[in-house]
């Protein structure tokens, strides 16, 4: 599975820029101008990291954060100009993962860029939790040693789940992040997929929370 990254930054020459260091790095980069076309890109598509410009046409950085937040956990980097401590401290309360300020070497930017993949297990080849296994590259889901056979979607919500372990995700939520923005059907579609998880995992590591969604708990032992 490639890593996608969303760069959102309004200074056409940097955006240029690190987008052709990240993508030589070997990452797959959603380049956006502005904060309203940055936010629909997140609807539609998975990221495993956002770099996030503060001072955007449109919708601010800030107030992008706040947005990606309601979804997911997805790592942020706030890569901007502003260095005073206000708009850092401002950045960490709304849950960024790290930032860095202009101007900046591009190699700091990629050795950043690695260690928050890495530590949210996207540069991972497999991830765990507790009996299950995943195995991004190969689309594979291992439980107590075992394969589970699981179609594309089934896998895709089992792997959103597991990286926002710890949280519930509504229906609406799981729908755009594994169906996209754009998609036709309701939240029928995400119950069915997620009673044939249950049905073929051995354990039932799903759990419901009435009126909301889903959330991974372990199994006792």
């Amino acid at each position: 599975m490639g890593i996608r990254i969303l760069l959102v930054e309004d200074d056409e020459h940097i955006c240029n820029t690190v987008k052709t260091f990240l993508s030589e790095a070997g990452y797959k980069v959603d380049a956006c101008l502005d904060g309203s076309e940055a936010l629909k890109n997140f609807y539609d598509n998975v990221y495993h990291l956002v770099i996030l410009d503060i001072m955007l046409p449109g919708l601010s950085g800030h107030e992008l954060l706040r947005e990606f937040r309601k979804l997911n956990n997805t790592p942020v980097l706030m890569m901007t100009a502003l260095s005073d401590d206000n708009n850092q401290i401002r950045a960490f309360d709304g849950e960024a993962d790290d930032y860095v300020t202009k101007p900046f070497k591009i190699q700091l930017l990629l050795k950043r860029v690695e260690a928050l993949l890495r530590r949210s297990g996207a540069l991972a080849r497999e991830i765990r939790f507790g009996k299950l296994t995943l195995l991004p590259e190969d689309f594979k889901a291992i439980y107590d040693s075992k394969e589970v056979p699981l179609t594309l979607k089934e896998f895709e919500i089992l792997m959103l789940l597991v990286q926002n372990t710890g949280r519930t995700l509504s229906h609406e939520t799981i729908l755009s992040r594994v169906w996209g923005y754009d998609f036709d059907g309701d939240g029928s579609t995400v119950h069915t997929h997620i009673k044939n998880l249950r049905a073929k995992l051995p354990d039932n590591i799903i759990k419901t929370v009435r009126g909301v969604g889903y959330r991974l708990e372990e199994e006792a032992t």
